[in-house]
């Protein structure tokens, strides 16, 4: 298999001139990404003929040289590793030293963290910007031609690792999950047959890129396709409602808090443009939530303003997408529908076997799209499959109308905010390192917005005050911002049982229970 049969070259090969991104008020076309990415791969082989699966970490925003990079890596024989922007020095240097790369490109935009974080690795960094420009001399005009005497690219099997992506886990660290060509192959066709994406759409991403939500849904399925992406650097809504009111989208992908955030802003509008938005936005074929559950009240809004029944799916950072709502027919509230086009789903019954419609179970998945391991973990990787059915560790329900009812994680130590997966198990352990911190309990409370709100009970060394606003910003420092907690209570105990284990339901009632 040579690097033109990757499913996005072969797409761009057949599409030279159609426009793949458009970032602000500038366009991208096809030929362009494959020019400029394959001046990225010959940068990274600096004379070898394939990177052979080294892992290169990528620190860049969502825009051209973000893609560019990606494609680069891939075309070389690499393995991509994005990295969260928010994540600060410390965070960033564990995450590099995981995933032990040969480089790390960092971007103007990125280098403040970058470039610390991968010097204390003692690994090598380079400006991603600098790997679009090609060799010295190259003008910006040669940019977007094809590279002169340029040796083959080389050969890229499907079994070969095409990405490691970090997710947090009930162990406290990230784990990478990684993921090869093949399952990254069978996870873009089966979200594309699923909501019928094809080169006529245009996609608007607002997403993070080091997540599966934005990284397969929102960018690689659309290029496979031939669309158009138009990406945004950031989550702005008066940007996204902007972009509907132009009315191009056709798509548009987001988090329950994204559209939290669109509705409060859309209702400070005056009438006028609030009414003209609004209807621009019915104007998309397809509007998308996942990675948390969307609260009813935000669903029924939306309909109300766009005539628009937001499509609720799920999947994790293992699998790909896995279950999804109807592309044509009713979608019901609070479900979300049945497995995606090659995957097969099972509940595990709490005693054992498979679940009965109606009884609750264990989410248990299996097909071509799962990861093939978590990185250097081989023990958490086969502890985390029953005969070859991954375990997802979320708890459903199905009914034969609706599909199935997500009803929340086995583990209390896993916090869905904002999107974002967050290990409790983690934050503690940086909790405790403080000197007027004895102990502490972090959990996830219900909340309208952000799904759940990271909460920490604290216990303080006798005779310490340590003000919230002070213990959020040292959290900070070592932590990505929406890992802080949102709220902290100081206690003088936590609740345990007879053999000492912290019960978490408690501390949950005591923030519920709060005025």
């Amino acid at each position: 298999m040579s690097d033109s049969h990757l499913p996005f070259v072969r797409t761009a090969l057949a599409n030279p001139y159609r426009v793949a991104l458009v970032i602000q008020e500038s366009q991208c076309r096809y030929r362009d990404l494959l020019s400029v990415s394959e001046r990225v791969a010959h940068f990274l082989l600096r004379g070898r003929s394939d990177l052979q699966e080294a892992r290169i970490v990528l620190l860049a925003p969502p825009g051209f040289a973000y893609v560019a990079a990606q494609w680069g890596i891939w075309r070389a024989g690499g393995v991509i590793v994005p990295l969260a922007l928010a994540h600060p020095v410390p965070e960033l240097t564990s995450l590099i030293a995981d995933a032990d790369p040969e480089l790390v490109l960092v971007h103007p935009y990125t280098e403040k963290q970058g470039i610390p974080a991968a010097e204390a690795c003692g690994v090598p960094w380079a400006d991603v910007v600098d790997s679009l420009r090609g060799p010295p001399g190259t003008v910006l005009s040669d940019l977007f031609s094809p590279m002169p005497d340029a040796p083959p690219l080389p050969a890229i099997d499907e079994s070969r690792d095409a990405h490691i992506i970090y997710t947090s886990g009930t162990t406290g660290k990230p784990k990478g999950v990684v993921t090869t060509h093949a399952a990254t192959r069978h996870q873009v066709e089966s979200v594309a047959r699923a909501w019928e994406i094809t080169r006529h759409d245009r996609i608007l991403h607002a997403l993070p890129l080091h997540h599966v939500h934005g990284i397969i849904n929102a960018l690689l399925c659309p290029l496979c396709q031939g669309a158009s992406v138009e990406l945004h650097n950031r989550f702005d809504p008066d940007a996204i409602w902007d972009s509907f009111a132009r009315l191009r989208i056709t798509v548009f992908m987001a988090v329950p808090t994204m559209y939290v955030r669109l509705l409060r802003v859309l209702e400070r509008m005056p009438y006028q443009r609030r009414e003209v938005v609004g209807w621009s936005a019915g104007d998309v074929r397809l509007t998308i939530s996942g990675s948390a559950a969307l609260p009813a009240r935000v669903r029924q809004r939306w309909e109300q303003i766009t005539e628009q029944v937001i499509l609720e799916r799920y999947g994790l950072t293992e699998t790909g997408m896995v279950l999804t709502n109807p592309l044509h027919g009713p979608r019901a509230q609070g479900y979300v529908g049945e497995p995606f086009p090659s995957v097969q789903v099972r509940l595990r019954a709490d005693g054992g076997g498979e679940a009965v419609p109606g009884e609750e179970g264990c989410i248990e998945v299996r097909g071509p799209g799962l990861f093939r391991e978590y990185w250097r973990r081989p023990e958490e990787t086969a502890a985390a499959f029953r005969d070859g059915w991954f375990d997802t560790g979320d708890r459903a329900v199905r009914d034969a109308d609706n599909g199935y009812r997500i009803l929340g994680r086995e583990s209390v130590d896993i916090i869905k905010t904002g999107g974002e997966k967050v290990s409790a198990l983690e934050i503690e352990e940086v909790l405790r390192r403080h000197p007027r911190i004895a102990d502490c309990a972090v959990v996830g409370i219900p909340d309208d917005e952000w799904g759940e709100q990271v909460s920490a009970a604290v216990v303080l060394v006798r005779g310490a005050i340590f003000p919230a606003a002070e213990l959020r910003a040292w959290v900070k420092l070592h932590l990505a911002g929406y890992k802080a907690p949102a709220r902290i209570m100081l206690v003088d105990e936590l609740p345990r049982n007879s053999m000492g284990k912290v019960l978490k339901t408690q501390v949950s009632d005591l923030f519920l229970q709060a005025p």
